[in-house]
């Protein structure tokens, strides 16, 4: 069976059911596997800070503020071990602390700071004097909300602390260092955590280059002018700027759009806004004005739904291409007009 790319307009309707079954056929899922990126805390690292908070904390038994906001200065990335251990994200301790002593620490202070420490983990940290106050808001908190552990709670809700290492404060966390996690209960709080999400959800764009990046070389080996777009940019005569404009946004001829997507509710996401464009150069193209092709590149197991992939074939005439198909867009797309080199 051949692709629906390969296809004219008359045989895509004639078979698209088949070719719907071609396109699904070529889609890979790659959830078992995340880019790193900058700043990826890696495990011995990880423990290595932990036991230098565990060390200078004795065992966890003396949380003074004091003592802990030293240590995180000479070792930053004890500072995440510390959120790690509160189970919370950077937005989260920062407004804690704020609430909790008065100082000010803006959720865009936490965040800059938690990624300044992951790329310089074991780098002394310096503060000026507001900065400094921050910090010790931080720390301080998290010593009074790790000491305190879960207060009493109305029937029907679960507090963020009530896990097996701050339940009852530094009780849980002394026996959890000499015992270990039991693990039904590591298991448990995974079932609620879900394992990697917050490296998933810091990593999505990166996941995204997996696509993009072979879309650039592709591009740019065939000395195809394009335009990336850049995350939520606004470009003039789009309601939402596709991926790569070829040539430029001021004569737009081609589009593409790419997704990469292991979930199904982005997967209709992205759907709706090919169709969108698929649309949007009709409507040109019936005021007599120049059209643009519409490209579909996508993987994943996202695009999991036949009615899906049906509509995507439709908004973009048969041009859908995957990773495994990526290498035949330029000759059977109108980039091959733009194209001034051999490949």
């Amino acid at each position: 069976m051949r692709f629906p790319f390969e296809a004219s307009p008359e045989e895509l309707q004639r078979n698209i059911d088949q070719f719907i079954e071609v396109i699904m056929a070529s889609l890979e899922s790659r959830f078992m596997f995340m880019p790193k990126g900058k700043g990826f805390v890696e495990y011995a690292d990880f423990e290595k800070a932990y036991e230098i908070l565990k060390k200078s904390s004795q065992n966890f038994d003396e949380l003074m503020p004091e003592r802990i906001e030293c240590v995180c200065i000479e070792t930053p990335l004890t500072f995440i071990v510390l959120r790690t251990m509160l189970g919370f994200t950077p937005s989260e301790w920062a407004y804690m602390a704020s609430e909790r002593t008065g100082v000010e620490v803006s959720e865009g202070y936490a965040r800059s700071l938690d990624r300044r420490i992951r790329l310089r983990p074991f780098e002394r940290l310096s503060l000026h004097k507001e900065t400094k106050e921050r910090v010790k808001a931080l720390v301080k908190t998290a010593c009074e909300l790790l000491q305190e552990g879960v207060p009493d709670v109305p029937d029907g809700v679960i507090h963020r602390l009530d896990k097996a290492d701050t339940r009852h404060g530094q009780t849980s966390l002394k026996q959890v260092s000499f015992l270990g996690v039991p693990y039904p209960m590591l298991l448990y709080e995974r079932l609620l955590g879900r394992p990697f999400a917050t490296h998933r959800d810091a990593v999505s764009e990166l996941v995204g280059e997996a696509l993009e990046a072979p879309i650039e070389a592709l591009l740019s080996t065939a000395g195809i002018s394009y335009r990336k777009t850049k995350t939520a940019e606004s470009i003039p005569g789009f309601d939402q700027a596709p991926d790569f404009i070829i040539p430029d946004e001021f004569a737009p001829r081609v589009v593409i759009e790419a997704k990469i997507t292991e979930d199904e509710g982005t997967a209709r996401d992205k759907i709706t806004r090919i169709q969108r464009l698929a649309l949007q150069s009709r409507e040109l193209q019936s005021k007599g004005k120049q059209g643009f092709e519409v490209i579909a590149c996508i993987d994943g197991r996202g695009f999991v739904r036949k009615s899906d992939i049906r509509k995507l074939l439709l908004a973009t005439q048969g041009k859908v291409f995957t990773l495994k198909t990526l290498d035949r867009m330029i000759e059977y797309t109108q980039l091959r007009e733009f194209q001034t080199r051999s490949t």
